[in-house]
């Protein structure tokens, strides 16, 4: 089975966002940082080169593969912002009141946080955490 890429790392994550070039999605990302922390009560960590993440898990699967993650976490992609909410995207009534935004697997895309209702995004933030935090302790 091939090694996950993604890990934790020692970066820095204000050097890592002090390289974004957009002002607005580097505000942005700062204010993501403040709901993800206070979802999480977890400090921001880099994981592999570009992905910000909060508190560390340890998932298993039904396939026998094992990884460490984080509960919730985002990067600052080129296209959008990359928010990773696994245990949030299958709460419609709050996507449905969030704004401009796409999915991906387990990935919730958005421009600029201008376009979403920010009391709907904390929702969906504190509500992926406590998801993924329960599924991985029954």
């Amino acid at each position: 089975m091939a090694e996950l890429k993604t890990k934790l790392t020692n970066a820095s994550v204000d050097k890592f966002l002090k390289g974004v070039k957009d002002e607005q999605t580097r505000a942005d990302c700062y204010q993501i940082i403040e709901m993800m922390n206070k979802a999480t009560k977890a400090e921001p960590k880099m994981w592999g080169t570009s992905i910000i993440g909060f508190g560390n898990i340890h998932l298993k699967y039904e396939s026998g593969r094992e990884l460490d993650w984080f509960p919730i976490g985002f990067s600052p992609r080129k296209q959008n912002i990359t928010l990773y909410l696994t245990g949030g995207l299958e709460q419609k009534e709050l996507l449905d009141k969030l704004g401009k935004y796409s999915t991906g697997k387990g990935c919730l895309y958005i421009k600029k946080l201008s376009d979403v209702d920010i009391k709907v995004l904390n929702k969906l933030i504190t509500t992926s955490v406590k998801n993924m935090l329960n599924k991985n302790n029954p």
